[in-house]
Formats: C-alpha cells, structure tokens, sequence
C-alpha cells in the first residue's frame, strides 16, 4: 500500500503573528475608503492619461520613468474592465460610472500597506529586537504623507515597497549564505534582490539609486569572502558568479522585458510619435506608416523625398522652401542674397518636398532601371514646386551670422555662379559604396564648394520667414545631430512638368516595402529619448527645493472638495520627520566617535554588534543620502513626494539609534526607564500629530476655517481655506 495511505501527511507552518497583523493594519489604513474621493487628484491626471493609452495600444513616451510602474497600473485598470474612455483633462475632474476608481488605486495601496510588514521584517534580519522592528514598522504605518501617496494612482508607493524588498531579500540571503549558501532558499532569495532592484529602476529611474547602494554592500561583502580562507577557489568563483548573474544579468534583462512587452502593447500610432524618428514612426500601426507603406527602399537619381531634421529640437521639421524671397535687409542693418528662403517646416507640407537631381542630366525623373544614390554621390537638390536648387553660399545666414545663408537659387542675372553641389555623406553606412535608404540612412548634405554642412539652427524666423526655424551652412559641428537628416515620404518621380510634378507629390506610392524595426532598435530610440528629453515646464506652483523637505517647510494641495472645504494634502508627520533627520545626525556622530575609538584600538561594541551597526547604518544613513543627495544635482522641477523614498530609509534608522541608545549608553534600569517612558512619549506624540493631520490626509471631513488656520502649523503650507 501507498505509503501516504499507512499514515497522515503533516504539514507544519511558521506564522508571525506580528507580520500579519501589520499586515492588516496596514491595508485597513491605505484601503479604507479607497474610492474616495471620486476625482482626479493631483498627477493621477497625467498617469490616467498613460492607462488610456495602454488600454487603447496607442504608443507615448514619459520622460520621468522607465514604462514598468505605468503598466502595474495600467494592469489594475485592465482588471478592473477599464476601457480607457475617459478625458482626464484636468486635476478635480469628477470620475464616470465607466471608470473602475477603486482598481486603478488598488496596486499602489497595496503596495503602500505590504511596506508595512517589510520594514518590521527588515530591522528582524539585522537582528534587533521584536520592539525596534515593531517601531519601525507603525511609523511607517502612522506617517500621513506614505498613507496619502499610497492612496492615490501613484508611483512612490510601488518604488517604496521594492526598495524595501530588495533589502528585505538581499538581508535574507546574507543571512542564507552564513548558514546554507548555494541552498534553494539562497538561489531564492538572491535572485528576488536582483528581481525587486529590477522592478525599483522600472518604476522610476530613483529606484537606480537603491540599487546602486545594495550593489555597494553586495560587493563589500563579496570582498570579505575573496580574503575567506576557508573557501577554496572554485568555491569563491562560485560565489562572484552567482551574485553576478543575480544582481547584473537578471536586472538587466528583466530591464529589457518591461520594454520589450511595453512596446508589445503600444503598436498604434499616437500623439508622441513626432519625437521620436522616422523609422521608429513607420513601424507602429497607423499614423506615417499608414503614409510610408509601400514606399521604395533605395533613393535613387530623380527620387522626390521630404528630408526630417534627425534632431527635432526646439520641434520635428522638415527641410522646407517657398517663393519667398529673404529681406533685402535684416533688422540688424546686414543685408541679405535675397534668394528663395529655406527654413525648416515642423508641419506636412507639399512644399517640403524635393527632387534628387544628378547633376550630369537635365531631367527631374527616375530612369529605367533606377541608379540608386551611394554614400560619397553629387546631387543636386531641385524644390519641387518651385525648381530651384538648394543652394549655400558666402553670406551671413539670417540669425547665425557665423554661419552661411541657405536658400534655392535665382538668377537675377548676377556675377554669382550658382553653387548647388553636395555630396551626400551616410552616417550610418556599413560600407564606402552604402545606397541611400528611404528612412533608415541618416545623411549629411556637405557643399562642395563651401564646405559647409546642412543644418538646422533651431533659431525661428522673424514674421517675414513665417516664425518657420532656420537652416545654416555650417563648417564646424559636422557630427552635431542637427546635421543630420533622414528621407522620410519618398516616391519614384516620372513626371518632367512642374504641374504634373505637383500631381505627382499628392499621390500615393506603389510599392510595397517593410521596413519594421528591432526590439533593440526601437529599445535604444526610446531609452534615449527618454534620458535626453526635457519637457521645459514652467515652475509648478507647488514645486520645491530639497532643502525644504526636510524640514517640511512645504506642502501640495492634491485635491479640494468643489463644494465643501474637505481636502487631501500631502504633508509629512512632523514629529516623525524631524525625528528621522535627528536619528541620522546621532547615528552619524556615533559612527565617527565609534570609529575614532577603535582606531585607538577601544572596542565599545563587539564585533557582531559593531557589524549589525555597520550595515544598518549602510541602509538606514547610505539608503537616505542615496535617494536624497542626487536632487541637489538635478535641474527638473522637484516636490515634496521626491522625498518619500529616502524618508522610507529614514525612518527605518530611528528604532536602531532608540535600541542602541537604550542598550549601550544607558548605563543604569533607572536611565533605561527614563528613557523608555521618553521613548512611549514621543511616539504618544506622533501618533497624535498623525490623528490631527487625518482630515487632510484622507480628506473625507470638511473643517472650518477655524480648524484649517489650527492645523497651519507653517506659514508655508498651503492650506485652503475658502471665503464665505
């Protein structure tokens, strides 16, 4: 008989009790009347927009963060039937019936009360006490900001909660590796450090922060094992790979999932697609592929082609000219060739487009097979409409007087021989003899008697160029992005006659020729866009410096009753802000008096302990500065709620710098005493600021304006009260 027949199966389970009612406290307190209020509150209405579009498959781009955190929301309104039909036009807007309000919010309350849990579980592994990893883990509980931006359709909480568990997991796995290394549960929890340092960086790029500092400890420790003699060769090799592949090579292809499905989803066409390029445009759904489809590959001798500037800066345009003619004399007194004008267009246009021309014939049309342009060819180009060539010369451009004028020729009967040559320069050839290609070659235009390159100056015309950006010859920046340019509409010319030729440009192509680009091109273009795009905002009104975080002398209104004077602010705890700031300046002149002492060879503390300091004070002190020091750096407008991730450090570091004090420097139970009954004090007292910072918390009680005055603890906190 089976051997599970003879005699029962048990199954035996260790539960913290402790974890678990945190647990729960913790998602009473960030689920608690989760759909309330039923409006866009502050930047849910920029991220509701990005669900909308991921419902919706339709491409965009986010310069604040990799697209991983977009898509943990964009899952919570998948699962809530979200249709993505909703207009999030502004901050208040009240939600329809369609939109599944308690759904989107879910994933980042969830993520806000599972912190909870973790941090008692953190300061468990460095091996304090039940009471310190019990602290640490209500305040976090009881601090008002966390409890606001885990409410809401934000980001901080989900960066928060795989911060902390990629500290929670890499705490595990050191505790693994002096017990069991290379066991299952020590594959399990290295693996989840690298897992959660992925998820963090995913979310936001701050999370890279994080994951720097446990790089940093990981290669502390791995130094310490290097000088293990006890660990014979293979075994240390085996060490250094396994936190390799774990910490390097699973972050970075987890990094490269959340691009590859966020791409996998947004295959349609929408308004982002001007940033970025040509090729990246043609391979998503609709949009310039729907104009691009079925265009020849190769340019070739009277090829007609609309060239985009591969910079877009200050916008996306396209080489343009009309039968304008520049001033006789500039502002500046500085006269001109008075040639047709060349800017740059940011619009589609007919009078964008333009015939490649050899300059060895006379006719404006594809020949019979096609000679395709190379990499080193002349040519001439002739403006479509108008049939003149573009052409540089010896005069001072309009707005870059240390640049040459472009403009299309005109005989004015002139001792001034036309100077219309350039030769064509791939910058992306793999070969001398590279064609020219239809979208994917970027090209330089060098004039061949000049020198000088095509370039789009970025500087916009006065009234008389139709605020249209300018084009220079230059000499110098040859390899500058805004002296490329790529074929963007391209169509095989058959038509010799100016108006037929103008036919012609209205319609549509014939051939048929993909051209989808690769995930890992497509990943580059948007990766670095992504790093170089700067949207230039104005300064937000609730926009403020790190400095005065913290000491909290700032505060964001999120949202205001249309009626009533019920609110939601962020703003912090003050007593456990300042506590957190006080608890890091202690903690850091113990560090140094500590360290002082043993370098004269006094040893306060013993090694297990002076260790347990060390590495608390790694992530406590190194986790604060890391997420905090770097805005010093940073020219982006900045809030309040930048700041919640290096609280989050803070904050773990009070109860270790409590527990310290209580076991090393009170020397007598009477000190401890006192100091126990100052510690419960203080706590009282958060716990008390917590409760009357409630209202604006969670905003679901109207004050009066009494009470709203009371709670301005600082003339910088923007409190609203309305009139009567």
């Amino acid at each position: 008989m089976l051997e599970f027949l003879k005699r029962p199966i048990m199954v035996t389970a260790d539960i913290n009790l402790n974890v678990v009612a945190l647990a729960g406290v913790g998602l009473l307190s960030r689920l608690w009347r989760l759909t309330y209020p039923r409006a866009v509150v502050f930047d849910e209405v920029y991220y509701g927009q990005y669900i909308s579009f991921y419902m919706k498959r339709i491409f965009f781009l986010d310069d604040s963060g990799p697209p991983f955190g977009h898509m943990l929301l964009a899952l919570g309104g998948y699962l809530g039937g979200f249709d993505g039909n909703f207009v999030w036009s502004r901050i208040g807007a009240e939600y329809s019936s369609n939109v599944p309000v308690w759904s989107l919010r879910l994933l980042p309350a969830l993520a806000g009360a599972l912190s909870i849990p973790m941090a008692y579980q953190i300061l468990a592994e460095l091996h304090f006490s039940h009471c310190a990893a019990m602290g640490a883990a209500l305040l976090l509980l009881i601090e008002n900001a966390l409890v606001t931006q885990a409410r809401l359709m934000l980001l901080e909480s989900l960066l928060i909660f795989f911060n902390l568990l990629a500290v929670l997991s890499y705490l595990k796995f050191n505790n693994c590796q002096k017990h069991s290394p290379f066991s299952l549960r020590w594959w399990f929890w290295l693996t989840l450090t690298g897992v959660a340092c992925a998820c963090a960086v995913g979310i936001k790029y701050m999370g890279m922060f994080t994951y720097l500092l446990v790089l940093t400890i990981a290669a502390g420790h791995a130094w310490h094992l290097l000088g293990d003699q006890t660990l014979s060769n293979v075994r240390v090799v085996g060490h250094l790979l396994a936190r390799a592949v774990a910490l390097l090579v699973v972050p970075v292809a987890l990094y490269l999932l959340f691009f590859y499905v966020h791409l996998a989803l947004l295959y349609r066409s929408g308004p982002h697609d001007q940033i970025m390029s040509s090729a990246f445009q043609a391979s998503l759904e609709g949009g310039l592929a729907r104009i691009t489809q079925g265009q020849p590959l190769e340019v070739a001798f009277g090829s007609q082609v609309t060239l985009k500037s591969i910079a877009g800066k200050p916008l996306p345009c396209w080489l343009h000219s009309h039968q304008h003619t520049y001033p006789m004399m500039y502002e500046s007194g500085r006269g001109s060739s008075h040639q047709q004008q060349v800017t740059c267009y940011p619009f589609k246009d007919v009078n964008n487009w333009w015939v490649v021309k050899d300059p060895g014939r006379h006719q404006l049309v594809v020949s019979s097979p096609p000679r395709p342009v190379r990499h080193g060819d002349l040519v001439q180009l002739v403006h479509g409409m108008t049939t003149r060539l573009l052409n540089t010369h010896d005069v001072a451009a309009p707005l870059s007087p240390h640049a040459q004028e472009v403009s299309c020729y005109i005989d004015y009967n002139i001792s001034m021989p036309p100077q219309n040559l350039w030769r064509l320069d791939i910058v992306n050839r793999d070969s001398d003899s590279a064609v020219w290609k239809t979208i994917l070659s970027e090209v330089r235009f060098v004039h061949v008697n000049t020198s000088a390159v095509l370039k789009l100056s970025g500087a916009h015309l006065p009234d008389w160029g139709f605020r249209q950006l300018e084009v220079v010859g230059e000499r110098v920046s040859r390899n500058h992005a805004s002296a490329v340019w790529n074929v963007e509409e391209h169509r095989y010319g058959t038509s010799q006659e100016p108006k037929e030729r103008e036919a012609e440009l209205h319609s549509p192509t014939r051939a048929d020729i993909s051209r989808n680009l690769s995930f890992l091109a497509r990943f580059s273009e948007l990766q670095w866009r992504m790093l170089t795009l700067r949207s230039e905002d104005p300064e937000h009104k609730y926009s403020s410096s790190p400095l005065d975080w913290l000491t909290l002398d700032t505060s964001i209104a999120y949202w205001l009753h249309p009626r009533s004077s019920a609110q939601i602010h962020l703003l912090g705890n003050l007593v456990i802000w300042a506590s957190a700031s006080f608890a890091t300046a202690v903690y850091s002149v113990l560090f140094f008096w500590y360290l002082l002492r043993r370098r004269r060879d006094v040893h306060d503390l013993t090694e297990d302990t002076w260790r347990r300091w060390l590495l608390a004070g790694a992530l406590g002190v190194g986790g604060w500065a890391a997420n905090y020091l770097p805005f010093f750096l940073m020219e982006r407008t900045l809030f309040l709620y930048h700041y919640l991730p290096a609280l989050s450090f803070q904050i773990l570091l009070i109860p270790v710098v409590l527990q310290h004090v209580s076991d090393h420097l009170c020397r007598s139970q009477l000190q401890r005493s006192l100091f126990s009954a100052l510690v419960v004090a203080w706590y009282s007292s958060a716990c008390h600021v917590s409760s009357m910072l409630c209202p604006l918390t969670y905003g679901d009680r109207s004050l009066s304006p009494a009470e709203l005055q009371a709670l301005r603890w600082k003339d910088t906190w923007d409190i609203l009260i309305r009139k009567s």
